[in-house]
């Protein structure tokens, strides 16, 4: 049987992989640094606001988004209900190395109306698990990178459709088309890039919402804005970016979100993927305040800067920027 080659981005980065003796520094020394740094100046816990679903599993019609955390989101729209990277465990790793959360996921999985489809932007632990997936089960239907539909057959999902870059499908109503990021994947020593990455681009025929996934900044960006003139909101991650010796190959800046957010040409942008796992050294708390000031210094209007709390809804009409 031939071994299947590993993936790789549109446009590599000559930066060569990190090893062991890396992973020993930013553990050691980078963190062990951080700590030190916030002892002298503590973050501000993540907002969080109650969400016990009900007005969720009433809305039969309008456009919501509601931040469970990191980057999962519930997302209705076109009368379905849609999860992004669904995590609700405490953890998110392998075992001992799991990362624990710092404020509990937004809504209870139980809380939730019931749920249509699921995407998938790639296989890392805090946007991949287990547990979580196990629990929703075979009721949704998932739309997943290319290669990984074999994990979630494992867990007994049958409703699995797997998706390479620009490849797109229409299911219950809505229309979807996997786009590429600038990142990697992979769960254990041996399975590196052996699946694909990327972001979706989710559509209901007169809305059409991008979520981004993870990525380092690069030229697709430009190129995703041109193939989909006319995004509405832009789920965009702004965290996990310290050290940037480390992170810069595969997750961006909060400015870099910004610049991203750009090249796409949304109009609504909404931050993901801070405040809720401690996966790199950066306040927690960093991510928004540098998006903000950001956004001020080019002169943007914060009406279309959805910084959210954990566990808030927000809806979307087409002729509002907020509801």
């Amino acid at each position: 049987m031939t071994q299947e080659k590993s993936f790789q981005n549109l446009y590599p980065n000559p930066e060569r992989r990190k090893g062991f003796g890396d992973m020993l520094r930013y553990v050691l020394v980078e963190r062990h640094r951080s700590g030190i740094k916030e002892q002298l100046n503590p973050f501000k816990p993540t907002p969080v606001v109650a969400n016990d679903g009900e007005a969720l599993r009433d809305n039969a019609s309008r456009t919501s988004i509601t931040w469970v955390g990191h980057s999962s989101f519930l997302i209705q729209l076109g009368g379905r209900s849609l999860l992004t990277d669904p995590v609700w465990s405490k953890t998110s790793g392998a075992g001992p190395f799991g990362f624990s959360r710092m404020v509990s996921p937004g809504i209870r999985l139980a809380d939730l109306p019931p749920i249509d489809l699921v995407l998938i932007s790639h296989n890392h632990y805090d946007h991949l698990d287990y547990d979580t997936i196990r629990r929703l089960g075979n009721r949704p239907t998932y739309l997943v990178p290319a290669r990984l539909s074999k994990w979630f057959h494992s867990l007994g999902c049958q409703k699995v459709h797997e998706c390479g870059w620009w490849e797109e499908l229409e299911l219950l109503g809505l229309h979807f088309d996997f786009v590429p990021s600038q990142h990697w994947s992979g769960r254990t020593l041996s399975d590196s890039n052996k699946t694909l990455w990327g972001g979706w681009i989710l559509s209901d025929g007169s809305q059409k919402l991008y979520f981004a996934g993870d990525s380092s900044y690069f030229s697709g960006f430009k190129i995703i804005g041109e193939r989909y003139p006319g995004i509405d909101i832009a789920f965009m991650p702004v965290g996990t970016y310290e050290p940037r010796w480390t992170m810069q190959t595969s997750h961006v800046t909060p400015e870099e979100a910004g610049q991203a957010f750009l090249d796409v040409g949304a109009r609504i942008f909404v931050p993901m993927h801070w405040g809720t796992f401690r996966l790199s050294i950066e306040p927690p708390d960093e991510p928004p305040r540098r998006l903000a000031a950001w956004w001020g210094q080019q002169k943007l209007d914060p009406v279309n800067r959805w910084t959210m709390a954990v566990g808030e809804t927000r809806y979307f009409d087409k002729s509002h920027s907020k509801d």
